[in-house]
């Protein structure tokens, strides 16, 4: 496994669909590593990553702890309530807001302003987490009592189709929406960027204007 040979690729093609799509700006690329082990993501920072993506409590632990202090971490799964106080002053970044009571208890346990991004179902089915297109300026609305969370952006997770206009067309729906909360000017809410795409669509999500991708097994394989 080559990491930076993927990650050569991987920025070639994030660069052709920018391109494509008309946007200046290309995502930062999180590479997620709750796959592999230490030593592959020690690869992945030698190759010049410096985003890194865990899911799981003692995962994020683990390679916060043998990552050099530039590493900036981004907890992207689902957070249960009772782990927040064991990890949410460690993260740079939280990708999966979706609840009040998880945003409560952030709130509770935060000792600083956690970046977060709120969780969008665009596409609606019911095995994805998220709050739904249609509730997410009420929801953002509803944080503005927590003073220790800031709602930096968007994030979503699209469906594992090879219908790729339609995939395009779920992101340019959380882009809209980004769009919107953005316009509201809201000092705890300044929403300016887009967590989408992954291995299979980061791509589309690049043509689209995503901020950051989150890419595992084609940037850093799987454990052997």
């Amino acid at each position: 496994m080559d990491v930076q040979y993927n990650l050569k690729c991987i920025n070639e093609q994030i660069q052709t669909h920018c391109e494509k799509g008309n946007i200046s700006t290309m995502p930062n690329v999180i590479a997620v590593t709750k796959y592999v082990t230490i030593d592959r993501a020690n690869d992945a920072y030698n190759a010049g990553i410096r985003h890194f993506g865990e899911n799981r409590l003692e995962g994020f632990q683990q390679k916060k702890a043998i990552l050099p202090n530039d590493a900036v971490m981004h907890f992207i799964g689902s957070l249960q309530t009772r782990k927040v106080k064991e990890v949410i002053n460690e993260v740079d970044y939280f990708h999966a807001l979706d609840r009040l009571k998880l945003a409560k208890e952030i709130d509770k346990r935060a000792e600083h302003k956690i970046k977060c991004f709120v969780q969008v179902n665009v596409s609606g089915e019911s095995s994805k987490q998220g709050v739904s297109l249609s509730e997410v300026k009420a929801f953002i609305e509803e944080l503005k009592q927590y003073e220790n969370i800031e709602i930096v952006g968007l994030m979503t997770m699209a469906p594992l189709t090879e219908d790729e206009p339609y995939i395009k067309s779920l992101f340019q729906l959380l882009k809209t929406k980004r769009d919107e909360i953005k316009a509201l000017n809201l000092n705890y809410a300044p929403c300016t960027e887009l967590s989408m795409g992954m291995s299979n669509d980061y791509h589309l999500a690049a043509e689209v204007g995503a901020s950051f991708v989150r890419i595992g097994t084609k940037l850093v394989g799987k454990e052997e």
